[in-house]
Parts: structure tokens; sequence; C-alpha cells
């Protein structure tokens, strides 16, 4: 059944390059436990309930695979990140898309050499939309070393900024992703230690007044099993995305193996799953690629879940969304 949604400071220090001594000293750098301050418990979304479509197998800009997507809450548009075609899997070139909410293709804006695109936050910024991205990607992996934010421009391309001229707000950290709760107004930060992921969490006027300081939360990414594509934040709930393409080689039969994860933030624990999601489950092809979070002008939360679909050299989004809160 197809649902279409309604989808209408401080003592904080400027943090960049060269200035993580201030969170190290308070102890929120490399294997920090958590920060003392705790996000007030919120409900959570019930993982084992159904999902709807927001729509199916719509056209980006390019012909290869999402990576991750992200709401404009204010301004009404959502924007998909893509792989760039003819770049390699390490150069770190995607293709933001800019769709509306039935997922009609609208403009781009390609980004060179930024990262692997596995989450990323659209933040309204007026009538614009910033984007809040992983930056200066490492040459070996492809996957970000800084955070920037970038003005959406249609049709333009632009060259990531160097490290040290972008935000690494976690001292010791090598690698950065981000994400947005538009509804609790809290960014999500996933970064990558000598010691294995952890996961950070910032009041969002941090990163919109470019004063990111220490974090609510601080804490080591609990086990899960399964290839990681995607992750959000509503509340005090992070939920974590897994799974393979399906049908493939070396891929499960049946239901394929997508499963999301909620994870209590203020104890760094899994609260349900993984649970197995069966959305799209018809469709051609099916990865899981990226999660986010939207609450509809009805006032409804809305957990989306994304998937890179469609044949070869023809690779389409479609984005399905959970709506039961406990």
């Amino acid at each position: 059944m197809n649902h279409t949604p309604d989808l209408s400071l401080s003592r904080r220090g400027l943090i960049r390059t060269g200035a993580g001594a201030t969170l190290a000293a308070l102890g929120l750098g490399a294997g920090a436990q958590s920060a003392s301050a705790a996000v007030t418990a919120t409900k959570r979304f019930d993982l084992t309930e159904p999902s709807y479509d927001l729509f199916r197998s719509k056209d980006t800009h390019g012909a290869r695979v999402q990576q991750s997507f992200s709401f404009d809450w204010e301004n009404k548009f959502l924007f998909v990140a893509t792989k760039r075609t003819g770049s390699t899997e390490t150069d770190g070139d995607l293709c933001i898309n800019k769709m509306d909410f039935d997922g009609n293709y609208i403009s781009y804006m390609h980004l060179d050499g930024f990262g692997h695109g596995v989450a990323f936050a659209a933040v309204p910024s007026g009538s614009g939309t910033d984007l809040w991205i992983e930056c200066a990607r490492n040459p070996d992996t492809g996957y970000g070393t800084a955070l920037t934010p970038v003005r959406y421009t249609a049709g333009t391309t632009l060259s990531s900024p160097a490290a040290s001229a972008a935000y690494r707000p976690i001292s010791g950290a090598l690698e950065y992703t981000c994400s947005v709760d538009p509804v609790y107004q809290r960014m999500i930060v996933r970064y990558h230690t000598s010691a294995g992921k952890r996961i950070a969490v910032y009041p969002l006027s941090d990163f919109q007044t470019g004063n990111i300081g220490s974090p609510l939360v601080d804490f080591k990414q609990p086990t899960i099993d399964g290839t990681a594509q995607g992750y959000a934040l509503y509340g005090s709930y992070m939920y974590f995305l897994t799974g393979d393409h399906y049908p493939g080689d070396g891929t499960p039969v049946g239901d394929g193996n997508t499963y999301v994860t909620s994870i209590d933030i203020n104890t760094g624990t899994v609260k349900q799953g993984p649970t197995l999601t069966k959305a799209g489950s018809t469709l051609t092809w099916r990865e899981p690629e990226g999660l986010a979070i939207y609450r509809t002008d009805a006032g409804e939360a809305r957990l989306f879940i994304g998937f890179a679909t469609g044949e070869e050299g023809d690779r389409r989004s479609s984005i399905f969304y959970k709506n039961a809160l406990i």
C-alpha cells in the first residue's frame, strides 16, 4: 500500500583542526566514556511494525547507487547522495540530488573528493539548505576525515576543502559522518578511532553557529553484525541500518538481510533488534542505503529507510518509512 506523507550560545568554543585538545581535556577524545550530560528519554520507533512507501524506483541524476539521504524539513526538499558516474570507490566523488517528496528529480550538485556518503545532514538555512557532510576523503578508503557545511547550489561542482579548513570536533578521530534529528534538533556524529567506531551527539545549534563544543553523549558503538549502511537519530535513540544487496552472489535467499537496530544513546546499548525489514522486498536488486528522520506537518514522526534499486547501469532510489512509536 502506497502512503504518501504530507512532508510538509554558550561556553562552547570553536573546534576546528588543531583545536581538538579542548575535547581531549574534557575526556571526550578517542576511547572516552559517555559524557556526563544525558539526553532526556523519549519514545522510540517499533521496528517490528510495518513499513510504508514514500516512493519506489525514482530516477536520480546519475546511474549509480544512492548512498544516503536527508530531508530539509523547513523548505520541504529531499536530498539524495549517489556515487558519481565514472569515479572509483576511493575517489570520494558524490552527486547530491535535490528531489521533491514524491521522488521527482529537481537538480544536482557534484562534490569531488568528499567521501563515501554513508550519512549526511540537510539543514535548512533561510530559503536554502546547508549540507553538513564528510570531506577531505582518505585516499586509501574513500571515507571523509572531517566535516564541513556545503551550501547546496544547483548545477555546480565543488572540490573538497582540506581537513585543515574543515571541522574535526573529536580529538584522535580518523573519519567522520553525521546525521540530523530535525525533531529534537540534534546532530549525531559517527566517528572512527584506532579503537573502533564511536558515536557523539550534539545540539544542532553547535553546527549552525560553528561553535562545536562538548557532546551531550559519547559512547562506543555496540557490536552489530552486517554491513553498515546508514544511521539516524530520533530523541534518545539511534537507529542503525545493515545489510547487503539482494538478490546477488553471497547474499541470503528469501527476504534478504536488511536489518534495523535501535540503540539507547544514554547507555550505548541495543534496545531493539537487529530486526529484519521486508520493505521493498519485491523490488529488482535491493540494497539498503540510508536512514533519515522527518516529522510531517500533522506531527507524525517517521523513520525513513532507503534502498538502491533497479538494474545495473540504471539504479533507482526507493524510500520507505515506519511511523509506530512506543
